[in-house]
Order: C-alpha cells, then structure tokens, then sequence
C-alpha cells in the first residue's frame, strides 16, 4: 500500500507538470525545453556510504539503488515510470507511434543460408513481435515450411530464439532460447525435416556457441557453472568446454577442456569440412583470443595450442591439410590474412608465415571461404567494400555495390558457387542481393517495399578536426534541400569502443524523424574498429577521454556549419555509446539540447563489481587495481563528475528491468544524481521497460513504444509536431 501511495502522490505532482506550459502535454512549448518549472522528481533518499579508492574519499549516496528487488527501489522505478510516460503521453506521441508502426509493417527478411540440402532464413511479416525461422529447398522457393515461429512461445512475444546452429548436413539444428531480453539461454534440438523437437534441451548456457560433429551424434558446446553451484560473483566465471551426446541428459556431458583460467571463455567451432575442432580462448570481451584445434574424429585427442599468447586476434578462415589460413592483427593493426603450416615446429612464429593478403590502408572486417576464393569485407571511411581474391591470396575483383553503405550476412562454404548478402545505407532498406561467382554477377535477390520515398534523402560524409586534431569520420542524413540556419533538430549518434564500427544503417524509426525535417549524424568515434587496432586503442584505457573530445568536436562542428544549433542539437547512445553520452553530459552541459542515453554504463568505479562487467577492464580499466587507472576513470565517471548548482539539459535515460549484461543500476543512480543536482527546469527522466533486457530478442511492439516515446520526448523538448 506504501508503494501505492507513493506513485498516487507523484500523479498529483505531474497534474501541475504536465500543464506548466499552459496547455496539453503535447503543445508546442515556447521555449527549446518543455517544462517552465522544475519537475516533481521522486524522492530519492541519501545514504552515508563512503569509499577510499587509493586514499581518495568518494561519496555514493545513491548505493541504495543498486538492490533492484528493494521495495525502495521498486517504488522509486515505479515513479519514475509515471513521471516519464505523463510527459510523453498525449496526441502527438499516439501520431508517431501511428507513423512508426505504418513504416514498420512491411515483410522483412534475412538473406538464405545454406545447409547441406536445406536453405534457412528468417521473415518478419511486418508487426509479428519476433521474426520467424524457414527453411525451403531452393533459395528462392515461394513456398517455404515454417521451422520455429517464436510467436508461440509466449504470447506478449518477451520470449526469443537466440541463435541457430545446423549440422553440416542440414538435418538437425541447435537453438536457443531467451526469456525477457536475458543472455541467459536454454538450448534445444530439432529434427529439421520433422520439425519436432528431440528430448535434450541444455540449461544455463550464456553466451554459449555450439560446434556439430559431422556425424550428428553431439556437439560440443561451452558454459558457466550453473548459478546455483557457484558464489554470485563467480556466476560468470569458470567457462568451459562440454560435449553433449543426443539423447543424454544434460548432467551426464563430459568435460572436455577446462582453461585453467577461471577469467578465460572457451568457445568452439568445426571446419566446414569437419576435420579439425577449434577452441577460441578469450578473456572478456578483450578483442585478443588463444587458438587451439585438434582432430575433431579424435575424442582423445589433446589440443594443439596454435596461439596462447593473448598478444593480437585470430580467426580461423580454411584450411588445406596442416596448412591453417588465419585473419589476424598481429603486427598488422588493420589485419591480415597468412597461411600457417601447422606442421612445422613453433607454427605461431610469424617467421614461417606466408602471406596471402597482406595489410593495407584499409580495415579487413571479415573473411569467407566459398568457391575456393575469399570473399573479404573491407572497412573503407567507415563503409564497406566486398573483394574478392583468388585462394593464393591474387586480387580477382571489387564487387560493385550500390552507394556507401554495409555488408552483412554473407555465409557459404568452400564449395559453394554463391552467397547471399544484405546490403543497406542509411536510407536504403536492408536488401537482399545473390552474388554468383562463377559468372561474377552480382544480382537483385528480395527488395523491400517501404512507405517512404529515399530519394527525397542524402547522405554526406565529413571529418571533423578533434581536440587533438585527430581526424574523425561523421555521416550526415537529411531531405535534400535542407537550409543551413542553425535552426535544424539533429541527433547525433555514436558508440566509440570494443572495436564496434558504426556504419551506415537503416531504421524505420529514423525515417519518421528525416521526414519531419530532422538531421541525424553517425560520428566514428576513436574505440571502434574502422580505422583497425590502433584506432581502437587511442580510445580505450587511459585513453578513453578522445571518444568524449571525438564527439564533443563533432557537436561542435554541426552547430559551427549551421546545421543545427544547441538548443536543437540532441546527442545518443546505448550501452558503451550510453556512457559516451552520460560522460559528454557532465563534461558540456552547456553544448546540448538534449540527451537520449539508452541502457547505459555510469558508475565506472563500480561496473566491474556487476554481472559481466569485469569483462569489460581490459577496455576501461578497474578503479579498484592501481591507483593510476582509477585516476583517468574517476575523470570522466559520469556518476561521480554530476555536479550540484549546474543547468543539465533535457535527458531521457532508457532501462530495462532484465538487462544482466549492462544491469539497469547504473541509469537509476545516474537519473537520482542528475535530478538532485541539477539548477534548472529541463526534464531529466528515467523510463524503466519490463520483461527486456539489453536490447536483444525485444519484441516489435516494445519497439515501437520506446520509439515513440523517444520521439515525444524530442517533440516536446525540441517544440516539434511531427507532420509531413
């Protein structure tokens, strides 16, 4: 009833709120920011909690949040939830969301993947909350069988299929299963041509990969202990590999390999032709693994450790024999593909390598083997390429592609003829293209069919002069014709970290904000992967302060050309993209009219403390280690750099009550921070989402209620009414 109480009291409070401009919540307000009087925040109590990190007192008031099943904390998401949806709610956030799901109903499809006699792909009639899994025997049958629609699993759609893995004869398939956005996942089996299920199903299985032996019998698989065995704080530690013969339960699966490393992951992979059985080893999400293989027809056999140095990345491509071929960084920071005679004595020294495609001025993204040729993705200026070279590593052609844009979901194996391809941009739907190899002839496969007109669109491409002069890729998308008076609503997007490269990209959603005569920039931010290894280490560690000062200066430069302006200018990111824009926040609250920070990381004293967050020290470092790493992140924290008597601008923080790999404690405590300190009017608010987690597996409906509100919430702030 306490609970209750409270959020009745807050509704009273947003009675005044919701009218503070004098009309409806969705009326034009007269200024940039919404509200005219500071907000009815909920109370969020003070708690005398002190920490000494090297003789360095930091204070965490808010370290009550962090127990998300405190009825404290309940009340207080619980009154957050109301003070965002009463700001949002009205008729122009029931337009856009009109808008956002007329966009959104359109068939929607993955390219097909062959397995053995059998094409898989996934389709998404339009509204269907997940997409749904077929398989035909011909890529372009008219008639394909439904294998799995995750529909049925449960009815509000919160339950997904979270990755498939088919035997190499394409009659048996591994599939997992996630509740409520979770990583945590179930594994099942299922006869392809039957379509029914087989008994084994494996629990406990997060971030697990499968590996098929080829002849069906099992599959080696890896996992953490199961939670109730181990300690909280070791609940993802311990990985190890497993095999699982069919038909067995689950308890009776066999160790195979344990790293010896409670901090190491084993994650396993069969060459396409079966023989060998790979081990990649890598620690967090530390861009740097071991390789291990062995004969995979051998259960006795002991892995052969390749490389075990954690010193650079490898990726097994093909093989012939003894003779691996590896796409690697070592001493190349933008990658390179060698052939290594596993045969010979010491094969890791680099020595005994032979070239096959040496590194160049652009980034190598991936590699496939089909037709006994590499088909390799290039980063270039952060968009792709697709070449193709001849198996002794000859140049043989550029695959012409339509505009700038990206590459995803080729597949094929060394004997096929053809792959299937996405192709997208920025204001070109994913397109599904069949590229034969034989002929060299690049073809039209599945065209979508969206409510929009993309010629009335332009991309541009700019580099933007950092702090330190560093020049810094950023893609602009606007209608054509767009008049540079300052006077534009922009969001600027970004990520910078983990080796992420953001290139171009399609959204629905973003259509309803272009059309509305909205700007949206990607800026390609130190951290990623575009530029190779040395760009992502001048944005990680102790150098991670050049992400901010990346965007900071790409902000600067749309308000500095006209674009837009500050009190029009809103920033955005998720997760480690959430932290980038939570840090330029604290940094320049002056540079910003709004903030849309999703799911993301605040506390960086503590983050490692939580689910997998002490995955993530090799790329920010750990407060609590030395004395040196805590100094740079206690610098930029943005839990710790909110400061009391400053005017913060509008923001609107996005959560997710399940989310177990970035846990929602961080947004809480940020939001409570921001909302005590902050001198002026603008709305600062939190909107916690149920049954989701990270962002994976979310069903379309919840989609398109955080779209719409993301929207409102800029309509609002920004003065905008969203008509054609």
């Amino acid at each position: 009833m306490k609970r209750l109480q409270s959020i009745a009291a807050v509704l009273l409070a947003l009675m005044a709120f919701g009218c503070s401009n004098g009309g409806t919540p969705n009326a034009t307000p007269s200024s940039p920011s919404a509200a005219t009087t500071r907000p009815a925040y909920p109370a969020a109590k003070l708690v005398d909690v002190v920490d000494d990190y090297h003789g360095t007192k930091i204070h965490d008031p808010y370290r009550w949040l962090e127990d998300a099943d405190s009825p404290d904390t309940k009340q207080f998401v619980d009154a957050q939830n109301v003070l965002f949806q009463q700001f949002v709610a009205g008729e122009l956030r029931d337009r856009v969301k009109q808008r956002l799901t007329d966009l959104l109903n359109y068939p929607r499809y993955s390219p097909p993947a062959r397995h053995g006699p059998f094409y898989s792909f996934s389709k998404n009639d339009g509204l269907q909350n997940q997409s749904v899994l077929y398989v035909s025997t011909a890529a372009d049958d008219p008639s394909p069988r439904v294998l799995i629609d995750p529909n049925t699993f449960r009815k509000d759609g919160t339950v997904a299929l979270s990755g498939t893995t088919f035997t190499h004869d394409g009659t048996l398939m591994a599939y997992g299963v996630s509740s409520g956005g979770s990583d945590q996942k179930e594994i099942h089996v299922l006869n392809v041509e039957s379509g029914k299920d087989l008994p084994d199903v494996l629990t406990w299985c997060k971030f697990a990969s499968v590996a098929w032996k080829h002849d069906n019998s099992g599959f080696w698989y890896n996992r953490y202990p199961k939670p109730a065995d181990v300690a909280k704080e070791d609940q993802a530690r311990f990985n190890k590999l497993y095999w699982h013969a069919l038909g067995t339960p689950q308890e009776q699966d066999p160790m195979v390999f344990d790293p010896g490393d409670k901090e190491l992951s084993a994650s396993p992979s069969v060459t396409d032709d079966g023989e060998y059985l790979l081990l990649y080893l890598s620690r967090g999400s530390a861009r740097k693994n071991r390789l291990y293989f062995r004969k995979a027809t051998d259960p006795q056999g002991e892995f052969v450790k390749l490389f075990e140095d954690e010193q650079a990345e490898y990726r097994f491509v093909e093989h012939d024999g003894p003779v691996f071929y590896v796409l690697t960084n070592r001493d190349a920071p933008r990658k390179k593909l060698v052939a290594i005679d596993t045969s010979k004595p010491e094969p890791s020294n680099s020595a005994n390598w032979k070239m096959l495609i040496p590194e160049g001025a652009d980034t190598i993204g991936s590699i496939d083997c089909i037709n006994n040729q590499f088909l390799v993705t290039i980063l270039k200026d952060a968009h792709e390429l697709l070449h193709v070279y001849n198996i002794d590593g000859t140049f043989a052609r550029q695959i012409d592609l339509p505009t700038l844009g990206s590459v995803s979901g080729t597949s094929g194996e060394r004997t096929h003829t053809e792959t299937f391809f996405t192709f997208t941009s920025f204001v070109d739907p994913p397109t599904i293209y069949r590229y034969d190899f034989k002929a060299a002839k690049l073809e039209l496969f599945r065209k979508p069919e969206v409510k929009f007109d993309p010629s009335r669109y332009e991309t541009k491409q700019v580099f933007v002069a950092s702090k330190d002069g560093t020049k810094v890729p950023m893609f602009i998308t606007h209608r054509k014709g767009l008049k540079l008076d300052g006077n534009n609503p922009t969001i600027l997007n970004g990520y910078g970290g983990f080796t992420v490269s953001l290139t171009p990209s399609f959204s629905t959603a973003r259509i309803v904000w272009l059309e509305n005569g909205g700007v949206f920039c990607v800026a390609n931010l130190r951290g990623g992967d575009e530029y190779g290894e040395a760009w992502h280490r001048a944005g990680m560690l102790e150098k991670k302060q050049n992400v901010f000062d990346d965007f900071i200066a790409c902000a600067q430069w749309l308000i500095d050309n006209k674009y837009t302006s500050t009190k029009r200018l809103a920033i955005e990111g998720g997760s480690n993209g959430g932290l980038l824009v939570a840090a330029c926040e604290t940094q320049r609250p002056d540079l910003f009219g709004a903030v849309l920070c999703h799911v993301p990381l605040t506390d960086m004293l503590r983050f490692h403390r939580f689910s997998v967050g002490r995955f993530w020290t090799g790329e920010y470092g750990n407060a609590e280690k030395a004395a040196e790493q805590f100094k740079y992140i206690r610098a930029y924290s943005p839990l710790q750099n909110v400061r009391h008597g400053t005017v913060y601008p509008p923001t609107a923080i996005f959560t997710a009550e399940m989310d177990d790999r970035v846990v929602p404690l961080h947004a809480r405590k940020f939001v409570a921070s921001l909302q005590a300190a902050d001198a002026g009017t603008n709305p600062i608010l939190l909107r916690t989402e149920t049954r989701a987690g990270h962002g994976g597996g979310k069903p379309t409906a919840k989609q398109i209620d955080e779209e719409a509100d993301q929207y409102a919430f800029l309509a609002r702030v920004f003065g905008m009414t969203f008509r054609e």
